[in-house]
């Protein structure tokens, strides 16, 4: 359990926070690079780490991300026109460049008046078909990272987020539990044994162990942690082994080995939460399989707008919520259904947002199914105080382009270390040498 303390300092995200100066050290993303589709498209509300920002997307096609309310009179520049370079607050008339220099004050007659200021701008990045942005100082701006997302065409990608209500703690938790997929997803992993899908062949054998072994161990990059489920009752035949890897602030590497996340806070409540599958061969990015994908996990437009869990619905009083039990079907679950939720995205949001909006830690009875957990929380204390200190937060200089999640049948004898051997361990941290493929 973790003191009431702690857990503050671990989960709240705006600029006067110790995690919000240590989230701010990272690059993040901010949306999808589809939802600013085209150049002059109109600018976007993005709401990160408890601030409000535009994005808008110039003549020549680059992105920009300003604080939202002009400098002038502070009228929201989501209300503006994005025009010839620029975007132009309707208030005055006061244009910006996508890197905050101020064009055109055209109810200021001396010419000159524009040059003595800029607007708040951030630096920018796409990739990975995300737009991505630095909030924190200049001058500790770290390299842009080479996330293994990044290394495939767009056909071959797919990039999409759901919007939960509750703090991004919350959700990092269920990705590094394994013991909860066996459960909480009984009915969708059902499903799985008919599909195509590498998502649904790589999770099959999931719906029979409910109690897997699990080990976690702490990294340079922050930790990474292995479920392992025998193949059959036979010893002889091994074991399954599921590693993920964690790497602070908010970033976790599957350990289908095709699916990176990203889980941004809003603020203290809500969070982003990003998916990107890729693959050499597979077409992610191209019907049929980009909608086959989404609609098979919960992801697709119509399940996120239907759940309150897109931008679109996600304040609608239609939304999933304590007030409505998370839209809940019971009369689904007396027919067999084990949540009476549809979709694995639909299950982990209701519990995770159904904890609280931040769950108190210090009441929590945790086990041997939960020893990823402190590993997280001590990851991410460790990051919050280290960027109150000043100092580069864990995982800010992470070689990323070699941190991946995998997964596969290890014979008796062979540690599951051998699927991540490009991960090092911070000694001292090792599981037990005696996590090998065993019944």
């Amino acid at each position: 359990m973790l003191s009431k303390e702690d857990n503050e300092l671990m989960c709240r995200v705006g600029p006067a926070t110790a995690m919000g100066a240590a989230m701010r050290r990272f690059w993040l993303p901010a949306l999808l690079s589809e939802e600013l589709p085209h150049p002059d498209c109109d600018p976007r509300r993005v709401q990160l780490l408890g601030e409000n920002f535009v994005a808008f997307r110039d003549s020549d096609g680059k992105v920009g991300i300003l604080d939202e309310f002009c400098c002038h009179r502070s009228a929201s520049l989501t209300l503006a026109r994005v025009e010839e370079g620029g975007i132009r607050c309707l208030y005055h008339g006061w244009k910006f460049a996508v890197d905050g220099t101020v064009m055109d004050t055209p109810n200021v007659a001396d010419p000159r008046f524009k040059e003595r200021f800029k607007a708040r701008a951030y630096p920018v990045h796409e990739a990975g078909g995300l737009v991505w942005v630095y909030f924190g100082p200049a001058a500790q701006m770290p390299a842009f990272p080479k996330w293994r997302c990044f290394d495939v065409p767009a056909s071959n990608r797919l990039a999409v987020y759901a919007v939960v209500s509750c703090s991004f703690v919350q959700v990092m938790e269920g990705l590094v539990d394994s013991s909860h997929l066996s459960v909480l997803h009984t009915s969708p992993l059902r499903t799985t044994g008919g599909s195509e899908l590498d998502f649904a062949r790589k999770t099959t054998h999931m719906q029979f162990n409910a109690a897997p072994r699990i080990e976690a161990e702490e990294t340079d990059f922050g930790f990474h942690y292995v479920a392992m489920r025998p193949v059959s009752e036979a010893p002889e035949d091994g074991v399954i082994a599921r590693v993920a890897a964690f790497v602070p602030p908010c970033f976790v590497l599957n350990p289908n080995g095709d699916l990176f996340f990203a889980i941004v806070p809003v603020n203290d409540h809500r969070c982003l939460f990003f998916h990107v599958w890729w693959d050499r061969d597979q077409k992610f990015g191209e019907e049929p399989l980009r909608t086959r994908q989404l609609e098979f996990v919960g992801l697709d437009p119509t399940a996120l707008d239907a759940f309150g869990l897109s931008l679109k619905t996600c304040d609608t009083p239609a939304a999933a919520s304590r007030a409505n039990n998370f839209l809940q079907d019971r009369d689904a679950q007396r027919r067999g259904h084990f949540t009476g939720l549809p979709s694995f995205t639909q299950e982990d949001a209701a519990v995770s947002m159904s904890a609280g909006t931040i769950r108190d830690r210090s009441k929590e009875i945790l086990s041997v199914a939960d020893v990823a957990l402190p590993k997280l929380y001590r990851a991410l204390l460790t990051c919050a105080r280290q960027g109150s200190a000043g100092q580069d937060p864990l995982g800010l200089n992470a070689d990323t382009a070699h941190i991946i999640g995998a997964s596969g049948k290890l014979a008796p004898g062979v540690h599951w270390r051998s699927l991540v051997p490009q991960h090092h361990v911070v000694a001292g941290t090792r599981a037990a040498d005696d996590g090998v493929a065993a019944a």
